[in-house]
Formats: C-alpha cells, structure tokens, sequence
C-alpha cells in the first residue's frame, strides 16, 4: 500500500498551493476518497462556507450555543494517512520490511503521545528481527 499526506499548517479559507493540489490530484487514493465520500465533502464546503449550517451542527453538541457564541478563527489540515483504495487510515498503522519498522500514521494528539504504540512497536521488533 502507498500513503499520501499533507502537512499540518493553518490556513485561510481560500489558501491554495497548487504543488499540495496536484500532488493529491495524481493520487489514486484521492479519487477514490472523492468517489466514495464526496456527499461527506460537500457537507464539509458547505458549513465552511455557512456559519448558520456550521451552528446547526454544533448544536448537536452542544444545544445551548448560539450565532454569538461563533467566532472567525483560522482553519487547519490535518494531516492523516490514505490508502490507495481511497480509506483514511484513522489509528496508527505499523508496516514492516526486511530492515525497518515505520509507524505511518499516529494522529495527534493521543496517539503520538500513547506509550502502547511503543509497546505494538516493541513486539513487532522482537519478532522481525528475532531479538529473543
């Protein structure tokens, strides 16, 4: 499987990078994301773009809010791992080869911090490398 990702970075609403667009846009992945979510994506654009749908899906959460309570603040990407088959890979994912262990997805903040990750790491070492 191959990953992609984009840099963690804030951003405004209408930042654009064209290297970042294209490097996504040629990835097999993207497509598939597009094709298998895009009614999810849609729903994204639009309560970014409409403080009232964004307050009505707030209050989902939190009932009590209201147009006040929502302030302009800057946005961000989150980075996350995507499969060629167009899935975001949400825990972290360990993939191994003859020399290596690499940890291609912990997303922040739990996950980077979480001491069982070391622990998955530690027995996939013992076993690939035959430390015992």
């Amino acid at each position: 499987m191959l990953y992609t990702h984009l840099s963690v970075k804030a951003i405004k609403k209408f930042s654009f990078n064209l290297f970042d667009t294209l490097d996504s846009l040629f990835f097999i992945g993207t497509w598939k994301l597009f094709i298998n979510h895009w009614k999810f994506g849609l729903n994204e654009y639009r309560r970014a773009f409409s403080k009232r749908l964004f307050l009505r899906d707030l209050r989902k959460l939190v009932p009590s809010l209201s147009m006040n309570d929502i302030v302009v603040g800057k946005s961000g990407v989150r980075a996350m791992a995507l499969a060629k088959d167009g899935e975001v890979i949400d825990d972290f994912k360990i993939m191994k080869n003859k020399n290596n262990i690499h940890v291609l997805n912990a997303p922040s903040p739990a996950a980077t911090a979480c001491l069982a990750i070391g622990d998955n790491i530690t027995e996939h070492a013992i076993k690939h490398f035959n430390l015992v």
